[in-house]
């Protein structure tokens, strides 16, 4: 979303010189009222730091000092070379016995997309083999993927697969998007969640960056094992969701 025309920083309240509050945290309270007001709506692009450093009468620094500020509140979303974005409401997520990522954005009237970052093929530790219930050292394939819905990262994970039964699935899955569709073309018609837990924790320097999200914000990390269509235990992942960008509904 590029934003509407009438997205002017000069909407804004000028600031309030010799009041006591420093400028950047003046522009981040002026900003965040506006989003609380409606006036900057969720997932639209925010002015530029130009406009707002013309608006307020400051250097760019100061601006990007309050817009890291209002990331840090889980208020706005940087991204690589596409300006600042009003953080979207979460997204009801659902967990249950047939989790789906593809199918919970769809309801949610999202478009979604995974992204294949990396592959490999490694062995089993101890974690692993105990989740796809394998003797330690088994090989196993070993995905990092990102999914988005409408370009916003939502969720990256790791997952491990039992080898040589999904040999060459990451190429599967880089062509399609999707586990699912994957899947598919590896004889698995159908799969359900055997187990689920639930944590959190700040996201790391590197997670920080593949989910646009400021320094230190919290993600929830999902470790769930899968089985096919027999029972036969087919994929262990971990998942790490923006905190604020979906809300976990679970499902009996």
């Amino acid at each position: 979303m590029t934003g509407r025309p009438d997205l002017d920083p000069q909407r804004l309240p000028p600031l309030q010189r010799g009041e006591g509050l420093t400028a950047w945290r003046q522009i981040a309270d002026s900003v965040e009222g506006a989003i609380r007001e409606g006036t900057f709506r969720p997932g639209e692009r925010l002015p530029s730091e130009v406009q707002f450093a013309e608006r307020f009468g400051v250097n760019r620094h100061t601006v990007r000092r309050a817009l890291a500020a209002l990331a840090e509140r889980g208020l706005v979303r940087a991204t690589q070379g596409g300006g600042t974005y009003v953080e979207a409401k979460p997204l009801p997520y659902p967990i249950g016995p047939k989790t789906r990522f593809s199918e919970a954005m769809a309801r949610a009237g999202r478009e979604a997309r995974g992204e294949l970052i990396r592959s490999s093929e490694t062995t089993a530790n101890a974690e692993i083999a105990e989740a796809l219930d394998m003797a330690v050292g088994a090989p196993v394939l070993q995905l990092v993927t990102l999914n988005r819905a409408d370009d916003v990262p939502i969720s990256m994970a790791q997952t491990w697969l039992p080898l040589p039964r999904f040999e060459g699935l990451d190429a599967t899955y880089r062509q399609t998007g999707s586990l699912t569709r994957a899947y598919a073309r590896h004889a698995v018609s159908d799969y359900s969640r055997l187990s689920t837990r639930i944590s959190a924790r700040t996201a790391s320097p590197d997670e920080a960056l593949q989910l646009d999200l400021a320094a230190g914000r919290v993600v929830l990390v999902i470790d769930s094992i899968n089985v096919d269509q027999h029972g036969w235990r087919i994929q262990a992942t971990r998942s790490l969701f923006a905190a604020d960008r979906v809300d976990l509904v679970i499902e009996p």
